[in-house]
């Protein structure tokens, strides 16, 4: 049985050309499909607020619960798309070093080429390793989009636990006067409203510092201002 050779490495500079711009269309497609996975969470995410809040604010007799659920969902979405977005800034900083390195220099030369470009890509193909942690990735994604959609089901809460109870005949009764009718209408079953409140108020604390929270170095800059 004949042994089987490597696959022969380019010998020219035009092949050389041309296995660093397929390379490039392969880091392209990659970065795509995975740009179009975080885009797809985020479109969950959003039609999952608006199909709860139309349950939750349609009727005056609907539970304030649904945005509980709602706000639990998201979260789920969240991390899902925190993944996602880990892998897809692995391809994203490979297409960047090569344009920046590589195809800037061709289009206006700037000083003496430097190749710490390709070492670096060489480096992630031979050990591929995420350039991000997770909780960095929770941040960013969180500061992109969900702030805003975890804004907009908090409003949607306090206004449900604020508002008063409407009796079948469609009267409202249980109008709320005091913090103590608001706690009373945040029960969840055997759950006190306080304890509901409470609960609430350090989630929220928490999509609060992940908003606000912002990396040491050069974060997503290092990638230049345009990013996702």
């Amino acid at each position: 049985m004949p042994e089987r050779q490597a696959p022969p490495l380019p010998q020219t500079s035009q092949e050389t050309i041309n296995a660093i711009i397929h390379y490039y269309r392969g880091e392209i497609g990659r970065m795509a499909g995975w740009r179009d996975r975080i885009d797809r969470t985020s479109n969950w995410a959003i039609t999952v607020v608006a199909a709860m809040l139309s349950v939750s604010l349609s009727t005056p007799s609907s539970h304030h619960g649904v945005l509980l659920f709602a706000m639990l969902l998201i979260s789920l979405l969240l991390l899902i798309e925190a993944r996602r977005y880990r892998f897809f800034d692995v391809y994203r900083a490979r297409v960047r070093q090569m344009e920046r390195g590589y195809f800037a220099q061709i289009l206006c030369p700037e000083g003496t080429p430097n190749f710490k470009w390709s070492v670096s890509i060489a480096k992630s193909l031979r050990q591929p390793a995420f350039l991000m942690g997770y909780r960095e990735a929770l941040c960013r994604r969180l500061q992109r989009n969900y702030c805003w959609m975890y804004l907009i089901l908090l409003l949607a809460w306090a206004l449900k636990i604020s508002s008063p109870k409407i009796a079948s005949t469609g009267e409202p009764f249980g109008h709320v006067r005091s913090w103590a009718d608001v706690a009373e209408n945040a029960a969840l079953g055997p759950v006190p409203g306080w304890a509901v409140a409470v609960g609430v108020a350090i989630f929220y604390a928490a999509v609060l510092y992940g908003s606000l929270h912002r990396a040491t170095g050069a974060g997503e800059l290092a990638h230049g201002e345009v990013h996702v």
